[in-house]
């Protein structure tokens, strides 16, 4: 099973389940009292986005709303926010494997950021087909380059690429189209979430930083962020 197909089946799986998300995203006058009672927060967001009855891929410019029109560099609608996505993945993916060969860590941290590299490998791989099925081209792997002095740093910048990675995918979330590409992003931001809980619980820091509720970051911050690490 691909990975496309893969998301699809959790996605009408999830449908079938007919648990409260479901119907109140099922339900327009639901979702609407939800986001009332909501306030305009990010899960509101997500609540609305997951109701679109659209399952095609769409090219419009939706994703420049909200201060989005940096995305629009990646491409058009949903293509543009997952090439947006996976150039974010081409760095997570780069940092881990240059991280693993630096040779700061051994044992069974090694082992966890080899893990976590692995998981990054697969998004990219996630990320790429679904814009091939899309008919579009995947954005080009860009050159990096990291600061990787010492364990200590390294663990910092980690906590952080994370924390930038899950912040990023739910930025984009209200802007999606298609719910197929709303599910693969919501699943790889509940797994990028984990991966900045870990690393924050290693460094001794809160495994939520923003409170109850995480906050998103739209394309221009986040890519003003991994700009440093971007070689050329």
């Amino acid at each position: 099973m691909s990975k496309t197909d893969e998301y699809q089946a959790n996605r009408e799986g999830s449908k079938a389940s007919g648990s409260a998300i479901s119907r109140v995203a099922s339900d327009p006058v639901s979702r609407r009292r939800f986001v009332a009672l909501a306030g305009g927060s990010a899960a509101a967001a997500f609540l609305v986005a997951c109701g679109d009855d659209d399952d095609g891929m769409t090219t419009t410019t939706g994703a420049a709303s909200g201060g989005e029109a940096a995305v629009e560099d990646f491409g058009k609608g949903d293509v543009g926010i997952l090439n947006y996505a996976l150039t974010l993945e081409y760095l997570e993916a780069a940092f881990y494997a240059d991280v693993v060969a630096s040779g700061l860590f051994k044992g069974s941290d090694l082992a966890t950021i080899r893990k976590f590299g692995k998981t990054e490998d697969e998004h990219v791989a996630a990320l790429t087909e679904f814009v091939k099925n899309a008919g579009a081209k995947p954005a080009p792997k860009p050159k990096t380059e990291f600061p990787l002095k010492d364990a200590k740093s390294v663990l910092e910048l980690a906590a952080t690429v994370e924390n930038v990675g899950a912040a990023a995918y739910l930025g984009q979330a209200p802007n999606i189209k298609s719910p197929s590409v709303l599910a693969a992003a919501l699943s790889i931001h509940s797994v990028e979430g984990r991966h900045a809980a870990a690393l924050d619980t290693l460094r001794g820091k809160t495994i939520t930083p923003d409170g109850p509720f995480a906050k998103p970051q739209n394309a221009a911050t986040v890519l003003k962020s991994v700009e440093p690490f971007i070689v050329g």
